[in-house]
């Protein structure tokens, strides 16, 4: 089974109803409730294991804008502490390529070698996010969508692949989402509904198997939607 397989399997259960995301409660300053994980899905591919200690060093450009242990001060610069080392070097490889788009960070990886984004990831996979809280009017109906999708407008829970607390899943390189900005998360789904997160290059890494799911799941949400379940993704412990 592919890992795209995976996702899709994860879904349609989430959409299902299948009852294995548990009873919904806050997120507000709070550890997300305890849950069974889902299924390992297949490794997505390994990448060389990088030197954390060489990567603080390496890292230190890095710190500008995502902050020197990876929390970023700026809710438009994504935080990366904690983050799963693997897919920040799959990130950083596709910003080298201009299959993700952004001028400041193609600037950057354009100059990493596979070694520095290998030391760089291995660095703020060690480092611990810090806390953020979500916003109080809207987290109730971010938890709704993200535990439980909407099976009326073919939304899929988040849960089923960032898992219940957020932290994702590393082999299959699907992101930890826990704690992260508002504002940089709804410009990412954003960028997701227009389908311009990632675009085929030519000579290239192909866009990340789940990029089109992603842009599918995008599609069905509402701007309201996207404002809750961004909220709610920041107050995630």
């Amino acid at each position: 089974m592919t890992i795209q397989q995976f996702c899709r399997l994860a879904c349609v259960a989430a959409l299902a109803g299948i009852a294995w995301l548990g009873t919904p409660r806050p997120a507000v300053a709070a550890e997300a409730a305890a849950m069974p994980p889902a299924a390992m899905p297949p490794a997505a591919g390994n990448v060389a294991a990088g030197d954390a200690t060489a990567g603080a060093a390496k890292a230190a450009v890095c710190g500008a804008c995502h902050g020197i242990t990876g929390s970023s001060v700026n809710p438009e610069w994504p935080n990366l502490a904690g983050q799963h080392a693997g897919y920040i070097v799959e990130q950083l490889t596709l910003f080298k390529g201009a299959v993700r788009s952004n001028a400041i960070m193609q600037g950057q990886a354009v100059a990493l070698a596979a070694a520095d984004m290998a030391d760089v990831a291995a660095y703020f996979e060690k480092q611990v996010p810090t806390g953020l809280e979500a916003d109080a009017t809207l987290w109730k109906a971010g938890e709704k969508l993200y535990r439980g999708g909407d099976a009326g407008r073919g939304i899929p829970a988040c849960a089923s692949c960032h898992g219940p607390d957020g932290r994702g899943n590393g082999p299959a390189r699907w992101p930890q989402i826990r704690a992260q900005h508002a504002a940089y998360v709804a410009t990412q789904l954003r960028a997701y509904v227009a389908g311009t997160r990632y675009v085929a290059v030519a000579g290239q890494p192909a866009p990340p198997a789940a990029a089109q799911m992603m842009n599918d799941a995008a599609r069905r949400l509402s701007g309201d939607d996207i404002k809750a379940l961004a909220a709610y993704i920041q107050g995630l412990r």
